[in-house]
C-alpha cells in the first residue's frame, strides 16, 4: 500500500509540526483546519459562516491536491469554540457536503491556540488513486485466461 504526504499551497500552511495530509492506499488523511487564509497564513472570517466556509475550502484544496473532493469524503471530525454555533455552522456545512452526508462527530473545544478561532475540522476521504492505467471509481476486472 502507497503512503504519502499531501501538501498544497491552496489550502492552510501547517502552523507546527504537522502535514496537511496523507494518502495511505486508497484513504486521504486531512489534518485538523481552520479558517487560515492560505497567503497571508493569518485567521480570516469574523462570523461562524465565514470561518466555516474558509475551512471547507482549506480541506477541499488539501484533498484536491491528491485528485479528491468533498464527494469523497467518509468522515468528518468537527470542533466548535462554543456548541451555541452549531445550527449556523451545520447549514453552511449542509449546503458544502451532499447527500448522503459523510459520518460527522461536532463536539465543543477550547480552540484558543489562535485567537478567534471558532472551527476547526479534520477529514478522511476514500478515493482510488488515479492512474493512466487504472482511471478513478474504475472497477477492477479480471483478466481472461490466457487473455489480456
Amino acid at each position: 500500500m502507497a503512503k504519502y504526504v499531501i501538501h498544497t499551497k491552496r489550502g492552510a500552511p501547517p502552523g507546527g509540526a504537522y502535514s496537511q495530509g496523507w494518502r495511505a492506499g486508497d484513504f486521504l488523511f486531512v489534518t485538523g483546519t481552520g479558517p487560515i487564509d492560505p497567503v497571508t497564513g493569518k485567521l480570516a472570517g469574523d462570523s461562524i459562516e465565514q470561518q466555516t466556509e474558509l475551512t471547507i475550502d482549506n480541506l477541499s484544496a488539501i484533498l484536491e491536491a491528491d485528485g479528491a473532493s468533498l464527494h469523497d469524503v467518509v468522515k468528518v471530525n468537527a470542533y466548535l469554540s462554543d456548541t451555541s454555533l452549531f445550527a449556523r455552522y451545520n447549514a453552511v456545512y449542509a449546503r458544502r457536503f451532499s447527500r448522503p452526508y459523510p459520518v460527522r462527530t461536532t463536539v465543543g473545544s477550547d480552540l484558543g491556540h489562535t485567537s478567534g478561532m471558532l472551527i476547526e475540522i479534520d477529514c478522511v476521504a476514500y478515493s482510488l488513486k488515479t492512474t493512466p492505467s487504472r482511471p478513478k471509481h474504475a472497477s477492477k476486472k479480471k483478466a481472461g485466461r490466457g487473455g489480456k
